[in-house]
């Protein structure tokens, strides 16, 4: 089962032909012209198990809409692999606020594992970097990514599951792990989230026959498709999200905040009993964003 965004939803991986350089027809939901890493992954689980995958993904999606809509879609039958992926869109938004994502999160995360579900999740990296955002825009932007990130720091603590840490990967700052957009991962990017994912799964005792391919079909956007897409799509970009991130870049210069600097967030102690291990049984149901512009 997926859960998420449209890095879920698979944007940035096209499929039957689609165009790697125009996402504005993008599909809102898996399968509308996009296949993406989660696919990929439930198709590598298949060469070895029986699969039943269902991605509830949509793009744009934040943190509470995956709450409030996105699991209620699931139902309540037994899950044996979930991922939770999403958090980025709340970080672009003047109504970011770090306690309601924890509360949120930690509503689904304790519904999913007491489904029985692993989660799979991330560890976000620096966007800011990727997008190549005045360091004046990135700084604010990265604080809330961390808050975002320790969040989930917390949910893996509690909860167990796999856990890629993207800063560790240094391809993720490499241009051709990217769409033409720069905000979602490209053929190659969603290839290798789903080889590292089908990976760590092994590691823990799944057997797993064919392992995601890392062999892209379609070549990275041209330089020139690259800067056209930058002067049409992107400086506009860049300017709506300077509306909603200026005035907390402007609070974080007032208190001197340092840049780049990990920011704390004080979670409540949770009653919640921590499973020490989830299993997974050798011949497994494995059900395992376009990011809003």
């Amino acid at each position: 089962m997926a859960l998420g965004d449209s890095t879920t939803v698979g944007v940035g991986d096209p499929m039957n032909g689609s165009s790697t350089t125009d996402l504005s027809g993008a599909g809102a939901r898996p399968g509308e012209g996009w296949r993406g890493w989660a696919s990929l992954l439930a198709d590598s689980l298949a060469s070895s198990h029986r699969v039943t995958f269902s991605n509830f993904a949509t793009s744009g999606a934040t943190v509470p809409i995956v709450a409030t809509e996105q699991l209620p879609e699931t139902g309540d039958d037994p899950i044996d692999i979930a991922s939770l992926i999403v958090g980025v869109n709340d970080t672009l938004r003047s109504t970011f606020d770090a306690g309601r994502i924890r509360d949120h999160l930690q509503q689904i995360a304790d519904e999913l594992t007491a489904r029985g579900a692993l989660l799979l999740t991330v560890r976000f990296h620096d966007h800011g970097k990727v997008f190549g955002l005045p360091k004046w825009l990135r700084r604010p932007l990265w604080h809330r990514i961390e808050q975002v990130n320790i969040v989930f720091d917390d949910l893996h603590a509690r909860y167990g599951g796999i856990r890629l840490d993207m800063a560790d990967y240094p391809e993720v700052y490499r241009r051709d792990f990217w769409s033409i957009d720069r905000l979602h991962p490209g053929e190659r990017g969603h290839r290798k989230l789903a080889r590292a994912f089908a990976d760590e799964l092994a590691i823990r005792g799944l057997p797993i026959d064919v392992r995601p391919d890392l062999d892209c079909a379609y070549r990275p956007p041209s330089r020139w498709a690259d800067a056209m897409w930058l002067v049409r799509e992107g400086v506009p970009w860049v300017g709506r999200r300077a509306n909603d991130l200026l005035p907390w870049a402007a609070r974080m210069a007032v208190t001197q905040v340092r840049p780049l600097s990990r920011p704390s967030l004080v979670l409540p102690p949770s009653s919640i009993d921590l499973p020490s291990s989830v299993a997974l049984p050798p011949s497994s149901n494995a059900e395992v964003q376009r990011l809003e512009a």
